[in-house]
């Protein structure tokens, strides 16, 4: 009877603790404030900590969880800044007319590979051919006359001013035979550097004249680049000569790259600076105007550690950690829980400065069950 009389007491303590703490905690709730809700919270959490002690001490059955594990090893660790850019070529021009007149000759289609200096087409002249002509005829008359003068003059016959005009017209003539080719040579379309003709705009007989849309796309896709704007934290970080790993997503490929020029001003709208990265285009499958996605190295560890990144978790104070399986026997340990002070990210897996060492064997899946000193099964 006396042992009945003891556990109603007992029962009757606990509902009367259960029903304080509820108060409690109902009290912090309305009283809306931060700092007294914060403190029931730490409050219930050691309440509930020492009942964890007190009950792994009692509990003979101890629970065993499965989980999967993973040996921690030195490894290589790289950091990436991931961005997105845009394929660009310098030779990628519209070709303009320099003089207005009818198209006499188109001698290119589109997709027709091209020298540089080719010509891909002639505008009628308007007479300029005919003009050259005269000139030379005038220019060969003026030389004779020079020759002359100068034979004269060597040999102390005739006046100094007689060789001097003629002296002066043949040189008037040079430059006017000059001036006029310079003018007929902008009747030649040529190709400012080899290529290939993406499109033409243009017919033969079509009147033209230089335009927004020109007669003609060159474009060479041998010296291709990749262009893109960093954020300005990663000033010093990415430089002249970083790896970069370019994917193009249209064609389900990987290239490397490297950084080849860097810009030196911040855009103060944006807080970014521009880069180019060089690429090579092999089988010309680079496209100018291309989406590719870049991953910029700009920062390596070649001994670093480096676990899953969903192995580490957090607890309510902010410390990061781990689970540890420790004396291991067989397939069963003992879950040891270890504080880790991470580094950066990159992809699936995080880095690793303090807490681990090479060797440990760390849980990687169904470590959000255990607690310290739990057994598990892998």
């Amino acid at each position: 009877m006396k042992k009945i009389f003891m556990s109603f007491v007992v029962a009757m303590l606990i509902a009367s603790c259960g029903q304080g703490n509820k108060n409690s905690t109902e009290a912090a709730i309305k009283s809306n404030d931060l700092a007294q809700m914060k403190e029931r919270r730490a409050s219930l959490m050691e309440e509930i900590a020492t009942l964890d002690e007190a009950i792994s001490k009692l509990d003979t059955v101890k629970e065993v969880a499965l989980v999967q594990v993973e040996k921690v090893r030195d490894t290589t660790f790289t950091h990436y800044v991931e961005l997105q850019g845009n394929v660009n070529t310098k030779e990628n021009i519209l070709i303009q007319p320099e003089m207005s007149g009818a198209l006499v000759q188109l001698n290119v289609k589109a997709g027709q590979k091209v020298s540089k200096g080719q010509i891909l087409g002639r505008i009628d002249d308007a007479g300029l051919s005919q003009q050259v002509a005269q000139l030379e005829t005038q220019l060969a008359l003026a030389q004779t006359t020079f020759e002359r003068q100068k034979r004269l003059w060597d040999q102390k016959i005739g006046s100094e001013i007689q060789f001097l005009q003629a002296k002066t017209n043949m040189e008037s003539q040079q430059k006017a035979v000059a001036q006029a080719k310079a003018q007929l040579a902008k009747t030649l379309v040529r190709a400012p550097f080899s290529g290939t003709i993406d499109e033409v705009f243009v017919e033969r007989g079509q009147i033209v004249a230089p335009s927004t849309q020109g007669l003609m796309r060159i474009v060479n896709v041998s010296n291709m680049y990749i262009s893109t704007n960093v954020p300005e934290v990663y000033i010093g970080k990415i430089k002249v000569g970083s790896e970069v790993i370019v994917e193009l997503p249209s064609m389900g490929k990987t290239i490397k790259g490297r950084v080849r020029q860097a810009a030196n001003y911040i855009d103060p709208e944006n807080r970014t600076f521009a880069i180019e990265i060089s690429v090579p285009n092999e089988g010309n499958i680079l496209r100018p105007n291309q989406v590719a996605k870049l991953k910029i190295i700009d920062y390596t560890n070649p001994d670093a550690i480096a676990v899953p990144s969903n192995a580490i978790q957090e607890d309510s104070h902010g410390n990061k950690y781990v689970y540890v399986a420790e004396n291991p026997k067989g397939s069963t340990a003992t879950a040891k829980r270890v504080v880790v002070t991470p580094g950066k990210n990159s992809g699936n897996f995080t880095e690793v400065n303090n807490g681990l060492k090479a060797g440990d064997v760390i849980v990687t899946e169904g470590a959000n069950t255990l607690s310290d000193g739990m057994q598990i099964n892998y």
